[in-house]
């Protein structure tokens, strides 16, 4: 499938860094959210972002006027993805929310849209069962901040098509990202290495606090024992004092 439009709903922190990596990309991106102020914002970020680019060295300044040319905006769902071949929400990690907007996506979006979620915990499965082309629900899941991390996860559900997943890899690979492509499980592939880590860094840290209980307690037996051989020999002492003087 040949991606021209991509609409980003939600600009938020997620959601005007995956704009920027869609018109970075040379796609045509449209920005939705509800608040005009969070999208003012979201607007004014991503001109910064490639502002700082170029003053960087790292975005060439024709880039930066091109995909700025490229950036549009809505204020409600539907006119944001009437025309998008790609749509990929980024909103609060909310099941009800992404319910209702798969629902509208389905309803409004042109025949042949592809819908993505940036969701890092939900189950895609759980809010693309509503939708009647589940062959063409997919996760992309971006990292924040997104102008600067390269990795993107591609995460398929047990409908996935391959040809969703093709063109997904191939509209990450022009945004510059590195592509994963992982099958979906709980928290997908990054926040499994990152429990992982998590469980080993516990596991050390109570080997450690362990070791460091017993050799207190060798260090306080070791002091104590000749404490103990002194008082009894005091004791000792003592005793043969009294009878003495008895």
């Amino acid at each position: 499938m040949d991606v021209k439009t991509i609409a980003v709903i939600g600009a938020g922190t997620m959601g005007r860094g995956i704009a920027y990596a869609a018109a970075f990309g040379g796609y045509n991106t449209v920005l939705e959210d509800v608040s005009r102020h969070v999208l003012e914002q979201g607007v004014a970020w991503i001109r910064q972002s490639f502002e700082e680019g170029v003053a960087r060295g790292k975005v060439e300044a024709e880039v930066r006027d091109r995909a700025l040319s490229l950036i549009s905006t809505a204020n409600n769902v539907e006119n944001a993805i009437r025309d998008a071949d790609l749509i990929i929400e980024a909103v609060p990690e909310e099941l009800e929310m992404k319910l209702e907007l798969f629902t509208v996506f389905d309803k409004f979006a042109k025949a042949g849209a592809i819908f993505a979620s940036n969701t890092s915990s939900l189950s895609i499965t759980d809010f693309t069962d509503v939708t009647v082309s589940r062959d063409r629900c997919i996760g992309m899941h971006f990292f924040n901040p997104v102008p600067k991390m390269k990795l993107i996860e591609i995460v398929k559900t047990p409908h996935t098509s391959d040809e969703t997943v093709a063109t997904c890899r191939e509209v990450a690979q022009r945004m510059g990202k590195e592509v994963v492509i992982v099958n979906e499980a709980p928290g997908f592939i990054t926040t499994r290495v990152n429990a992982l880590i998590a469980r080993m860094g516990a596991t050390i840290k109570a080997k450690t606090a362990r070791a460091s209980k017993r050799n207190s307690i060798s260090c306080m037996s070791s002091t104590t024992r000749p404490r103990v051989r002194a008082l009894e020999h005091s004791k000792g002492s003592a005793a043969i004092v009294r009878r003495s003087g008895s």
